[in-house]
């Protein structure tokens, strides 16, 4: 069972990025997919979330308009699309698969840095 995020690095103020979140192990089609993202000293915030299926999607207010989750069942990868970057998004994204009754399964992180 396992998540491994990738795709992050560092972009200037107004960059883009794109992080993949890869799942194997479990039946990623039955498990809603989520995106948080946590800074030294703070609590682990939730970015976005999709339903299993994709029909519902959430987001925090602070990425609404610049961020998109989606996901590929057929390739066990949900993805986030971030936009118009700030430095305030600088943080270690990490990538978690919930579904009911079972057990959350979390990613290792992979750390966003936006900054000139």
């Amino acid at each position: 069972v396992q998540l491994v995020e990738s795709g992050g690095g560092l972009v200037q103020p107004g960059g883009s990025l794109r992080l993949s979140c890869a799942a194997s192990g479990f039946t990623f089609s039955r498990y809603a997919m989520s995106w948080y993202r946590q800074t030294p000293g703070k609590e682990r915030e939730l970015v976005a979330i999709i339903t299993s299926a994709g029909d519902t999607i959430n987001y925090a207010n602070s990425v609404k308009g610049r961020f998109t989750i989606s996901r590929d069942n057929a390739k066990n990868t949900v993805y986030l699309q971030m936009n118009s970057l700030k430095p305030e998004d600088t943080a270690v994204y990490y990538c978690s698969a919930r579904r009911p009754y079972y057990v959350d399964i979390w990613g290792q992180g992979t750390q966003v840095t936006v900054s000139s």
